[in-house]
């Protein structure tokens, strides 16, 4: 076995490993340098992070199991994101908060590295990090939080926002009544309890490999998740000892085995960026085009807002995770190992389904074809996104005249105008909302529908926008459109009345303009004085460098890895 990378610090009797010790002596006695394994707890508990905020009591059992194998248990907060608090999107840093976090690894004396995360750019961020430094690193996801109920049925958090919000809105519901269902809808410690985002990510990074094989979807109040939280800190030792990396667990295999999971549970389109990113940062090739020949032919087995009905809860009592794998190992690669360095699939053997409303089988499937649909055209020269399982099956394909907004501040000023020209069969656009364009790309793509529609019983329209949508949220909504309206994208020349045709079976999304017109149309003004345009700091940085979602939105000069090299001497 090699040196520890933390002897290059501590090893020796002259001046310089003389301090690094001393300075560490508060508490760590003498043979706490004799080449134990020192293993960071990269902690995104924050107060202002309310999905995380419990993540600081797991640590300490990370922490138990870290000692009891024999390691160093080191506490290393990093920066955290709250989902729900931060603007303009929490997505504007997720790429800061990777380089902050891949930096802190490579900086200090450690050996490995233990992932706790849990809201939505938290996770990615961390595996994003922890592949370009490379060294042993093993997540553990922070569960989501219980089911809350309003009036006597369940809330999903996050889907019934929009949901309740929109019967607000309709006149259906009183303003007092909504504001009632806020504290049932949080019930209890972790993040959503829908399939949005940060539920998708969390159990993506058991499929990738990259946790404790069972974690996955493990409730945060659940004393089961403090006890998977120990046993991660000693298989961390084992890493170390092992030296078994990232890169030694995630390959493409990997990956592709991830996306069978997103359709088969119904995840985020936000998988789509964040697998994508940390594909990038590892050197793997994936494709925006993967999830759509990978994940088209497998069906949607989990009945799980906002696809079906059921909450995180109820998927954890059904069997969980590893019953929604057992039922499509057939379209697993048997080659991707987990951090226990045996195969994911070994792991499924014994797997049951509990309760087949939740968890059904490959026989009786919610859609005998989920996943994400990957769409070309004259819209989307390189792409964009929808989700059909979220969608109303009777607009997937439709044609319909557009009414544009040029930025979000555009779309709320007019929505609700009873003098705007929309009717149902209208198709919202909204740009200026793509990496570069807001910047971070927001989740405002789901667009509330026009009130004088709502009133009428509209519940759904094709929307289409350059920004992300929420996990959590619903309807037919094209996202991801690429080129965005901010890097010159078609999007950006739309204007209100331009005939626009989806057609999901057939991968298109098409303005019904000759392509010369198209291309001789200026970009609209009031669109491009929307543009973001940052004087200095992260967003000047961000909007330089940032790609398109169609291969991740990472910042160019982060793509790829540097390892984990020991960098000159600080004294």
């Amino acid at each position: 076995m090699s040196p520890r990378r933390s002897a290059q610090w501590y090893a020796g009797d002259d001046r310089n490993s003389y301090i690094h010790r001393a300075w560490m002596r508060r508490g760590l006695p003498a043979d706490a340098f004799d080449g134990r394994p020192h293993i960071a707890i990269a902690n995104t508990a924050s107060d202002l992070t309310p999905c995380n905020a419990h993540l600081d009591e797991v640590s300490r059992s990370v922490a138990a199991g870290i000692h009891q194998a024999g390691g160093i248990a080191l506490n290393l907060p990093v920066v955290s994101l709250g989902e729900t608090q931060v603007r303009p999107t929490a997505m504007l840093w997720r790429n800061l908060a990777a380089m902050a976090i891949e930096e802190m690894l490579r900086a200090n004396p450690i050996d490995g590295v233990v992932l706790l995360g849990g809201c939505d750019k938290t996770i990615p961020a961390l595996l994003m990090g922890a592949a370009s430094v490379d060294l042993p690193a093993v997540v553990v996801p922070g569960g989501p939080m219980l089911t809350g109920t309003f009036r006597g049925v369940p809330l999903g958090c996050g889907t019934d926002v929009w949901k309740l919000s929109e019967e607000v809105r309709a006149g259906t519901l009183s303003s007092a009544e909504f504001q009632r269902s806020e504290s049932s809808m949080i019930r209890s410690r972790g993040h959503c309890n829908t399939m949005g985002t940060a539920s998708t990510m969390g159990l993506l990074a058991e499929v990738l490999g990259m946790t404790l094989p069972g974690v996955a979807g493990t409730p945060a109040p659940d004393s089961r998740l403090l006890e998977s939280a120990h046993a991660t800190g000693v298989l961390a030792v084992e890493l170390v000892e092992k030296e078994r990396r990232p890169s030694t667990v995630l390959t493409r295999a990997s990956f592709l085995n991830a996306i069978v999971a997103l359709a088969a549970f119904g995840g985020s389109t936000n998988a789509v960026v964040h697998l994508l990113a940390i594909a990038g940062r590892l050197g793997i090739e994936l494709t925006q085009d993967d999830f759509d020949t990978v994940g088209a032919r497998v069906p949607l087995l989990v009945d799980l807002l906002p696809a079906g009905r059921f909450l995180m809860d109820d998927l954890y009592r059904a069997g969980g995770l590893h019953a929604v794998l057992a039922e499509v190992r057939d379209l697993l690669d048997p080659s991707a190992i987990t951090v226990t360095g045996r195969p994911l699939v070994d792991h499924l053997e014994g797997a049951l389904v509990y309760d087949r409303e939740v968890i059904r089988s490959r026989d009786e499937p919610l859609l005998p074809h989920a996943g994400i649909a990957v769409l070309y055209g004259n819209l989307a020269p390189d792409g964009a996104v929808i989700k059909p399982a979220a969608a109303s099956p009777h607009l997937l394909r439709h044609r319909g005249p557009a009414v544009v907004f040029d930025s979000v501040e555009d779309l709320h000023a007019r929505l609700d105008d009873p003098a705007l020209e929309v009717t149902a069969d209208s198709v919202l656009v909204l740009r200026g909302c793509g990496p570069k364009g807001y910047p971070g790309m927001p989740e405002v793509s789901n667009m509330p529908l026009p009130a004088k529609l709502l009133e009428q019983g509209v519940r759904d329209m094709v929307r289409v926008c350059d920004g992300r949508m929420s996990g959590t949220a619903y309807g037919t909504v094209v996202l991801h459109v690429t080129p965005e309206a901010a890097a010159g994208g078609p999007l950006a020349k739309v204007r209100t009345g331009d005939i626009i045709v989806l057609d999901v079976a057939n991968r298109r999304l098409d303005v019904e303009i000759p392509d010369a017109e198209l291309a001789a149309r200026e970009p609209a003004p009031e669109a491009v004085a929307a543009f973001a345009s940052p004087r200095r700091g992260w967003e000047r940085l961000y909007v330089d460098t940032v790609g398109q979602a169609n291969v991740g939105a990472d910042c160019d000069f982060l793509i790829g890895s540097s390892g984990d090299r020991v960098s000159r001497e600080s004294h």
